[in-house]
């Protein structure tokens, strides 16, 4: 009894009222469609004789429509704004209505429709009553376009004439209050051009267009989700786009949409500069790493960072037993704690504050959790910082990576993922060598664990041959990641510049921080041990275009571009693959393994222990004439350790 009372309080209060107004219209066009439809069978003499008593029964069947309106509920929406799918439940309402009515008038003896055509009747009123609900509909929208003056929306263009684009427009003409006139579609379909789509012209995706949508006063262009990286790639669109102040409205890089799901128009945001570096989509076979993830301990150094952080997320969704996430720096690592307890509480995570080069803290986290896989992304990677400190560069990445790899092969760790860098590549300076040492120990050790006629076998710490596999996945620069070129471009472009770049010629490769990690788990997956697997970066792009298109984005004015000068160590080309070093494919297209040159077990071991003895000295010209000596491709670049390099 409350419920019905609570009922009846809502259908009779103010808010209720533009329901009530739908409902009575729809229900004049239901009397009306019914008298239209005695009139085609009956004619217009026996309509005028029993005019009143036809509008009494009509009136009479109106509680039979009203159920089905009230079960597909086509009087509580926005009569205004209505869709294809709002002219389905008008469908459903009227056959509802319909069927009960055609059981009234066959089942319920009346004498007043005894003498009548009744399945004639029932049929012109069906036909009649859906046309005139939908032409309500239609006209209503339609007028309601008119009216709002189009001078206080925003005149929009969408690239894009496939599902995502459609898609787009049908909810750019539902949002409400309505904010957006479409004026035009964009593509690159040539037999497409100049034909009409949803009202609107579909033009070539061009500057001339560009220039059109200027002058006409278009100032936001929607980019369809499955066009987006075509779109990425015509640079001269989006550089017209970008000078005529035209926002472009995306979904976000590391997003995308398939199609089967329903595009959420409020995923669309005004483009970052992330957003329209070119890139390929990125495809990972989720299942075999899950199968190789589930249920099994994981082990992430460096978890804290923006390589490290973005791991933990994505290895979360695998549902692991037990995570443990080791990082030094411990602001960073309580962040971490708090996010893994407010959305994964249910996974058991040890989020541990230490130092890979502490052996007797990394052996008792060895000993208690016995990591199935380990992920080593843990490294100090600031060129310049490196450069100046390269005892430490050679304490925390090199000596550090030996003590997690000698633990993983005592504790029975399954596989050793090693993130590597493209700065390993004929290193030019103190960080990138670093790496290429920690790559070259990792790959004689998987080499010396599974050499069948090695004398001296290497054992885990119970006595049986040791069973690691080690994988080395190297890759460039990571788009947002703490450090890099883009958050401090845009920290000085807010301040009103300069934006400062260090060569105008100077290039790097980019890649999205999930992306990456994608590739790391999917390398780790597929290798059997001692590959260094080599990602494929996708076109490199000139740093100072880079920091012209952010400046432009912005809308700032008078904001230059100051050329600093190289930084110790740095240079202009980044490299994937040395010289002297080949790939063979893989069954992901976008992952190689590259062949190297390789070292025995007892050498790098040999070495190893050498450069730490001296990186306790910091003796900076030592050190590194070590590292040189070590990785014989390693020639400094804009750094005092050149004359390291110079001839006797």
């Amino acid at each position: 009894m409350k419920w019905l009372l609570n009922k009846t309080d809502w259908y009779f209060s103010r808010n209720a009222l533009p329901y009530w107004c739908i409902l009575l219209v729809d229900d004049a066009a239901i009397v009306v469609s019914g008298m239209v439809a005695l009139y085609f069978s009956l004619g217009g003499g026996n309509i005028a004789s029993h005019f009143w008593e036809y509008v009494l029964l009509w009136t009479c069947m109106l509680p039979l429509y009203f159920i089905g309106m009230r079960v597909f509920h086509t009087y509580s929406g926005f009569i205004r704004y209505s869709s294809f799918s709002d002219l389905v439940r008008v469908v459903g309402a009227v056959v509802i209505g319909t069927v009960l009515t055609a059981m009234v008038f066959f089942l319920i003896p009346m004498q007043i429709t005894q003498s009548l055509p009744k399945w004639e009747i029932i049929f012109y009123t069906f036909i009649l009553s859906l046309i005139l609900l939908w032409t309500i509909r239609i006209l209503i929208g339609y007028m309601y376009a008119i009216l709002i003056r189009e001078e206080t929306l925003t005149k929009t263009f969408i690239y894009g004439i496939r599902e995502g684009g459609v898609s787009i427009a049908k909810s750019l003409q539902n949002i409400s209050p309505r904010r957006y006139t479409l004026k035009g579609f964009l593509t690159d379909e040539r037999e497409a051009v100049g034909k009409y789509l949803m009202g609107v012209k579909v033009r070539e995706a061009n500057e001339d267009t560009v220039k059109m949508m200027k002058s006409e006063g278009v100032s936001a262009l929607f980019v369809s989700p499955l066009c987006s990286d075509r779109f990425r790639e015509n640079d001269a669109l989006v550089n017209a786009l970008i000078s005529a102040g035209i926002k472009i409205m995306m979904l976000p890089s590391a997003e995308t949409w398939d199609k089967s799901s329903h595009l959420q128009f409020n995923r669309l945001h005004e483009v970052d500069i992330e957003d329209l570096l070119p890139r390929d989509k990125i495809e990972v076979d989720m299942e075999v790493i899950r199968d190789l993830l589930h249920g099994k301990n994981i082990l992430i150094t460096g978890a804290a960072g923006s390589i490290g952080s973005e791991m933990v997320r994505q290895v979360v969704k695998f549902e692991p037993a037990e995570l443990i996430l080791v990082d030094q720096a411990e602001t960073p690592m309580h962040d971490v704690r708090l996010k893994m307890a407010e959305k994964h509480p249910d996974i058991a995570a040890e989020t541990i504050v230490a130092s890979i080069t502490n052996k007797e803290c990394m052996e008792k986290i060895f000993s208690e959790h016995r990591p199935d896989y380990v992920f080593h992304a843990a490294a100090y990677k600031h060129v310049p910082m490196m450069e100046d400190n390269p005892g430490m560069a050679v304490q925390n990445n090199i000596c550090g990576t030996r003590v997690i790899a000698d633990l993983a092969v005592k504790y029975g760790t399954k596989k050793f993922v090693m993130i590597s860098t493209d700065k390993a590549v004929n290193p030019t300076n103190v960080m990138g060598c670093s790496k290429r040492i920690c790559e070259i120990y990792c790959q004689s050790l998987d080499r010396a664990i599974h050499e069948e006629n090695r004398e001296k076998k290497i054992l885990q710490a119970d006595g049986t041959p040791a069973i690691t596999q080690f994988v080395t996945t190297r890759f460039g620069n990571v788009l947002g990641s703490n450090g890099s070129v883009i958050p401090l471009f845009k920290e000085q472009i807010r301040k009103g510049g300069p934006v400062t770049v260090t060569h105008p010629e100077i290039i790097r490769f980019f890649m999205l921080i999930p992306e990456a990690c994608q590739l790391v788990l999917e390398a780790g997956a597929m290798g059997k041990g001692g590959e260094i697997f080599v990602f494929d970066m996708g076109k490199p792009v000139r740093i100072v275009e880079l920091a012209q298109r952010m400046i432009d984005l912005s809308g700032a004015r008078n904001v230059e571009i100051k050329f600093t000068g190289l930084r110790d160590g740095e240079k202009l080309y980044e490299e994937v693959l040395s010289d002297a070093e080949l790939t063979k494919p893989t069954m992901h297209p976008k992952i190689k393994v590259a062949t190297v040159r390789e070292s025995s077990y007892d050498l790098a071991l040999a070495n190893e222990e050498e450069l730490y003895a001296l990186s306790l000295s910091f003796d900076d010209m030592k050190i590194v004439a070590k590292m040189k000596e070590i990785v014989p491709e390693y020639k400094s670049q804009h750094s005092k350790y050149e004359i390291l390099d110079s001839p006797l």
